[in-house]
């Protein structure tokens, strides 16, 4: 049986990484254009670098909870047969144990040369402005998708959409696209489809099963059920 697994900012929620987006639309007090925007990295440099530096030292202090270590539980079980697909930046799942993963949308965990490209691990604030290590320029960005850009390995997404006999969906809102889309596309090719979330979400198209409740009780539960050698 082969899964694709989608998550979002509710699976994390849990282990005290804040989602960012209040309730008035603002990210720690600024706009998201402001903050997530080619644009705005143009504009204020400095601004922006202080705010994801300020978000990875927030993750660096969390630790996956039940959820995260569930799915990493699964993987070891059922391995290649599994596709976790994160909207998360955070790297909790991978410090769960998970090996299968695409981070849709980048990790604060690395930092992008905006001048040669490259992808490095980031060791320093990047507001200090550290060398690339490949081509020495000062130009390093966070290495995550920002508004206006496109989300990564969206063809490695929807070959394992294509072949998927369930897909799940995690603590996502059901309102950010492409992710959004993939609970229709997955149901057209006939997978069976299911969500758990801490509330239903707005989905366009209906969900097979919906199971509601936190994550890290929701989704160790439905791992369990599903175990091969349980």
């Amino acid at each position: 049986m082969r899964i694709v697994v989608l998550t979002g900012a509710g699976i994390s929620a849990e282990s005290g990484v804040p989602t960012f987006r209040d309730s008035d639309g603002l990210w720690e007090g600024h706009r998201v254009e402001d903050v997530a925007t080619p644009e705005a990295f143009e504009r204020d440099p400095d601004t922006v670098l202080r705010f994801y530096d300020a978000r990875r030292r927030a993750v660096a202090s969390a630790l996956p909870n039940p959820a995260h270590l569930a799915l990493a539980e699964l993987e070891r079980a059922i391995g290649d047969d599994l596709l976790v697909v994160t909207q998360n930046v955070d790297d909790l799942h991978e410090r769960a144990g998970t090996r299968r993963l695409v981070h849709m949308h980048g990790t604060l965990a690395h930092a992008l040369c905006t001048a040669c490209d490259a992808v490095s691990v980031i060791v320093d604030d990047l507001e200090g402005r550290p060398a690339c290590p490949e081509c020495a320029s000062r130009a390093l960005r966070p290495d995550v998708v920002w508004f206006g850009e496109m989300p990564y390995d969206l063809d490695r997404i929807e070959r394992a959409l294509v072949t998927a006999d369930v897909f799940v969906s995690i603590g996502t809102s059901g309102n950010v696209y492409p992710a959004a889309g993939y609970v229709a596309f997955a149901s057209a090719l006939g997978a069976r489809t299911v969500e758990l979330n801490l509330v239903p979400s707005d989905a366009a198209v209906p969900f097979d099963e919906v199971r509601a409740g936190p994550a890290s009780q929701v989704v160790p539960a439905w791992v369990s059920e599903l175990r091969p050698d349980r």
